[in-house]
C-alpha cells in the first residue's frame, strides 16, 4: 500500500514516526539527572531525570520522572527506552558514559544549576561537556570538583 506521493506506509511509518521526524525536524529528548530542579553532582544519584522534548529547537514538553533506582548500566538502558537522545549531568562513570555512546546518546557532562537552563544552553549551543568523570564509586567527592 503507497500514499499518493509513492512513499510506502511503512517507510513513512518508520520515518516520521519511529525516528520522530515530523516537518524534516527530528524530535529531540533530553534528560537532565537532577536533584529537583537542579543538576545532581552525580548521574547514579540523581533523585529526579527531569526530561525535555524538543521541537524546532524549543522545549513543547517537560516532566519530571523519578529514580527508579540505581544499578550499574541500568539508566542508559532505561533512558534509552524513554527515547532520550541527549543525557545533561554533573559528572558520571566510565561505564555509563561507554553504554551511552554504544547506543548513540549524546553525555554532556560537567553541567551545573538549573535542569531546563541548561538544556536550553544546549539547544542554543552553548552548553558543552566538560569530561568530567567519576573514577572510584566508593567516594564521590570527586565528581564535584
Amino acid at each position: 500500500m503507497t500514499r499518493k506521493d509513492g512513499i510506502e506506509i511503512c517507510e513513512w511509518i518508520k520515518c516520521c514516526l519511529l525516528d520522530k521526524k515530523i516537518g524534516g525536524e527530528k524530535m529531540i529528548k533530553i534528560a537532565v539527572a537532577s536533584e529537583d530542579e537542579m543538576i545532581t553532582k552525580h548521574f547514579g544519584h540523581c533523585d529526579n531525570f527531569n526530561i525535555f522534548e524538543v521541537d524546532n529547537n524549543l522545549i513543547v514538553k517537560s516532566e519530571s520522572i523519578p529514580n527508579p533506582g540505581h544499578k550499574p548500566g541500568f539508566f542508559p538502558n532505561f533512558l534509552n527506552d524513554l527515547g532520550v537522545n541527549v543525557i545533561i549531568s554533573g559528572a558520571m562513570g566510565g561505564g555509563a558514559i561507554d553504554i551511552f555512546n554504544e547506543k548513540g546518546i549524546e553525555v554532556i557532562i560537567g553541567a551545573r544549576g538549573n535542569a531546563k537552563a541548561a538544556a536550553e544552553a544546549y539547544l542554543q549551543g552553548s552548553l558543552k561537556s566538560t569530561g568530567t568523570i567519576c573514577h572510584k564509586h566508593q567516594n564521590h567527592d570527586e565528581c564535584s570538583q
